[in-house]
């Protein structure tokens, strides 16, 4: 039998979305509170008292006042683009050709991929993040890459092939049938093997011909249980080109629609400016929308209207997408997404809310909230521990706190890699 862990702590978990239920419904904290590990999974959460009576065996593990939470879910991220992270002063479309394209080419070197993966995924949990939706290159080997070296950490991971057929650099084009071929052999090498999950990925409609989306189409209609996931409505420039290039199209998201790339189990990463018509679908379909904050601010693309996209049902997770973000921290991106509902005049993210985005919310965006997210038995035993005093700022800060909010929110604000204090991942201590 499995040896119990009993980790001590302040322990934060959700039994509802904070953004439609009363804060006080929706999330639930205990001051000295534990969570019972064993074999991979989460087997009771509780007072810590209760627990330790009923389970006088267990290994204790000690975290004092640290906040135990569910793993942060960072639902879109291109770890392609970890050594091209914070390159200055480009917007959308002289970044991918300025940076990330040349960027990529490398990644036809296995080798290559193999060294990005592991400091990615060595960069994103010393951050406290457990799970990742990431696109890889159109390099197979770069799927193989993250694919293998998040197996051996026994990592939740969403990735796939990237793939383009046009508008890109010699070197970086497949064509619809390879881009079907590769994908599909990928899918059936990964997808369900451990904790492991495919997404079919086109990269967005400028990059992929009528013919490349239709065929991705077609693979999703053959592996349903997949997701796909892609970019939508970033810019204006961007969606200025998506109609020329797309001229019988109704809007951005009839490009993917119109090719059977629509559907619940789809990621549109960014999805800022979005026309009605585009709200409506998404929100019909139960499409997930990925907001991107550093990323909207750092490369300019605007400002995400979560207030008013939640408010109609739309179904939102959160990402650092890194490199175009600018920050592997999800610390870091829950702050700029409370810096964007500030601009646009809208009610305040409440502390709750925030973290709820970047956990139980980016679970259910991509479809795993049955399996991650949040601290509930049965689910796999992600987790994070915060120290909610990390440096001398927070710490003052957080020290005149009237409630666990007051002493959440500095760590969102001003917080980084210093206040992960330690990383569970799959019921084992990673970090």
């Amino acid at each position: 039998m499995q040896t119990e862990q009993l980790l001590l702590g302040q322990t934060l978990r959700f039994s509802a979305d904070p953004f439609q239920a009363p804060i006080n419904e929706a999330a639930h904290h205990e001051s000295k509170g534990a969570v019972l590990v064993q074999g991979g999974l989460i087997r009771a959460v509780g007072p810590a008292e209760r627990l330790r009576a009923a389970h006088p065996d267990a290994r204790i593990v000690d975290y004092g006042a640290g906040l135990i939470t569910a793993g942060f879910v960072d639902a879109h991220a291109h770890y392609p683009q970890t050594g091209i992270i914070a390159s200055w002063g480009k917007r959308l479309i002289d970044w991918l050709n300025s940076y990330t394209f040349p960027e990529e080419i490398r990644f036809s070197d296995p080798e290559y991929a193999r060294e990005t993966a592991r400091l990615y995924l060595d960069l994103t949990r010393a951050n406290g993040t457990t799970t990742i939706a990431s696109f890889c290159t159109i390099h197979p080997a770069s799927v193989d890459a993250l694919f293998e070296e998040a197996r051996q950490r026994g990592q939740r991971l969403v990735a796939g092939k990237t793939c383009m057929d046009r508008n890109a650099p010699d070197g970086l084009r497949d064509t619809a049938q390879s881009a079907y071929d590769d994908s599909k052999a990928l899918l059936e090498k990964w997808h369900g093997r451990g904790r492991l999950a495919y997404a079919i990925t086109p990269r967005f409609s400028p990059t992929s011909s009528p013919g490349q989306l239709a065929a991705l189409g077609a693979l999703w209609a053959e592996h349903p249980d997949c997701l796909m996931q892609t970019h939508l409505c970033e810019q204006p420039d961007e969606i200025k080109w998506v109609a020329e290039l797309f001229p019988d199209a109704r809007d951005y998201l009839d490009t993917y629609e119109q090719h059977g790339l629509l559907r619940e189990r789809g990621l549109f990463g960014h999805a800022i400016h979005l026309t009605p018509r585009e709200r409506a679908r998404l929100r019909d379909v139960g499409a997930s929308l990925i907001h991107c904050p550093t990323s909207n601010t750092f490369i300019g693309s605007g400002l995400f209207d979560m207030a008013g996209l939640m408010a109609e049902g739309q179904h939102i997770g959160l990402a650092t997408d890194t490199g175009g973000g600018s920050s592997f921290s999800m610390l870091r991106t829950m702050a700029a997404a409370y810096e964007i509902s500030q601009l646009r005049g809208t009610a305040a993210l409440h502390a709750a809310q925030l973290m709820w985005l970047a956990t139980a919310g980016s679970a259910r965006a991509l479809h795993l909230a049955d399996k991650i997210g949040n601290l509930s038995p049965g689910l796999e035993a992600d987790l994070v521990v915060l120290d909610l005093a990390s440096t001398p700022a927070i710490r003052q800060r957080s020290a005149r706190a009237g409630d666990i909010w007051e002493a959440i929110f500095p760590t969102i604000m001003m917080g980084d890699d210093r206040a992960v204090k330690s990383v569970w991942i799959g019921g084992k201590k990673a970090l």
